[in-house]
């Protein structure tokens, strides 16, 4: 069954994915590193991390459109093109900003690549069980290549300096574009599809200043970020509105009558937004709280990037045997358990019992996302292939973009309100010290050595604090979810999604 030319299209469509999905997290270890080397203000880090993920929100939906018109090969070479000159652009970026535009162009090139690799497997593998096995396959690296980001940027920066993490997307890029030359068979296009770009601008609008709105409002209370706020709300809805109008949508929203596809993106949201905040945040304790180095932080979290990987063997046939129903909602229970035990576990005296929730976090969260993917590509006709591919990776970026927005922003509350450093700086001051423990690690150097040592202690227990706090929010997030599909699932049984 293996040496059919399918599986080496397999072969090459992960290939190409792989460095996509790394690069969504890679630089969740080196937070520390960018605020010293490019002297990045906690905002500017956020975007940093951000842009990638809510930009290929808005994005992969026309390119989704334009998959179907010009066929997935077209695009995944196109998209190859630009991510790889991108990765050059990073890797050189002299500031912070810069860094932030090219991360910009880099979710260009992602945009493309990931809807075609879905349209490319839903194509080739006609079978379902086949294509069950491909989606596990594809799940998996790309939930290996998120859990593994981590620990590749960490064993980058310990031994090179840190624009290493986007070069080594070259080679890779350059060896995978050869075979879609060679190999990839050619698509007819479709000339009467539209590509609403205006549409993907308004879209991509409306997230970025929601975030935006979000980011800066909860920092400090201000009209303006209300009316921001607003307007990207008002935007989203002239969105929606103008896709239930218009004769050929960028956004498909019938697909959404289908409730595999609606659920499926559900899960698959909510699941992203609690791995990628868990990754962020462990990330940050393990070097800020407990004095790792980039690449021990990276190699503490390795049970959880081993079961991440190894998952996607384990869900296939769990799939196929139990259906997606039953094995979202055990996903998302167990994964819900995980995030509680990691919440109160001692990191520096309890490896053990945080390695083993770690890994049931990664097998769980896994499963989560494949019994997403399935139902999202299930639950579409395949001539909308690069459609389907367009909302599942979507809603991957989606869920990437807010888990670092909500996870950040609910770390940086409870920290704020579980440190006093009123009597060491003024008002002014404060208002930057207290909003980070990254921004209290920079004005340590500028302090004695007495009140450093004071500071340091204080910003140490209050993210250690913060880091459980949001742990059981998430917890409690994904038992609420793993209820309300069971109820709902049961109620359409019958359904594809559930046989």
């Amino acid at each position: 069954m293996f040496s059919h030319p399918k599986w080496f299209i397999l072969a090459i469509v992960v290939g190409l994915y792989l460095p996509v999905a790394i690069d969504a997290t890679v630089l969740h270890i080196a937070v520390p590193t960018l605020s010293q080397e490019l002297k990045a203000s906690t905002s500017q880090l956020l975007w940093i991390i951000d842009i990638y993920p809510l930009l290929m929100t808005g994005l992969i939906l026309v390119m989704g459109a334009l998959g179907d018109k010009i066929g997935y090969r077209k695009l995944m070479l196109m998209g190859s093109l630009i991510f790889g000159i991108a990765s050059v652009l990073a890797a050189f970026s002299p500031t912070a900003n810069f860094l932030i535009f090219s991360r910009a162009i880099l979710a260009l090139g992602a945009s493309m690549i990931m809807p075609a690799t879905l349209a490319c497997l839903r194509h080739t593998f006609m079978d379902e069980k086949e294509r069950n096995f491909a989606l596990g396959i594809w799940v998996m690296v790309g939930g290996a290549g998120a859990a593994f980001g981590p620990l590749v940027g960490g064993l980058l920066l310990e031994y090179f300096y840190w624009g290493s993490v986007f070069l080594i997307n070259v080679p890779i890029i350059f060896a995978v574009t050869i075979c879609i030359l060679k190999y990839l068979p050619k698509q007819k296009p479709i000339h009467e599809k539209k590509l609403n770009i205006f549409d993907a601008l308004i879209l991509m609008t409306a997230i970025l200043l929601v975030i935006y709105s979000l980011k800066s409002g909860l920092k400090e209370f201000d009209l303006q970020f209300i009316f921001l706020g607003f307007i990207g709300f008002l935007l989203g809805f002239l969105f929606v509105k103008r896709q239930i109008k218009s004769s050929q949508p960028l956004f498909d929203l019938k697909l959404f009558a289908s409730k595999p596809v609606k659920y499926g993106f559900t899960i698959s949201v909510v699941a992203m937004i609690a791995l990628v905040g868990f990754e962020l945040l462990i990330s940050q304790k393990l070097q800020y709280v407990h004095q790792f180095s980039p690449l021990e932080a990276g190699l503490y979290i390795l049970p959880f990037m081993i079961a991440v990987s190894v998952g996607g063997v384990i869900s296939t046939p769990l799939l196929n045997k139990f259906g997606a129903k039953k094995v979202a909602v055990i996903s998302l229970i167990l994964s819900s358990v995980s995030m509680y035990f990691l919440s109160i576990v001692n990191f520096e005296t309890e490896y053990l019992f945080a390695a083993f929730y770690m890994i049931l976090l990664g097998l769980s969260i896994l499963c989560a996302f494949l019994a997403a993917t399935s139902a999202i590509l299930s639950g579409a006709p395949i001539e909308q292939a690069s459609s389907a591919g367009a909302i599942e990776g979507m809603s991957y970026e989606l869920g990437t973009g807010l888990g670092v927005t909500i996870f950040g922003l609910m770390a940086s509350f409870f920290y704020t309100k579980n440190v006093d450093f009123h009597h060491f700086f003024s008002a002014d001051q404060l208002k930057i010290v207290e909003s980070s423990i990254g921004e209290t690690y920079q004005i340590l150097s500028d302090l004695s050595p007495e009140s450093a040592n004071i500071i340091m202690k204080s910003a140490n227990s209050a993210f250690v604090i913060a880091h459980s706090s949001v742990l059981i929010f998430s917890s409690l997030i994904l038992f609420f979810l793993a209820i309300f599909i069971w109820v709902f699932w049961r109620e359409i049984s019958k359904n594809a999604l559930s046989s």
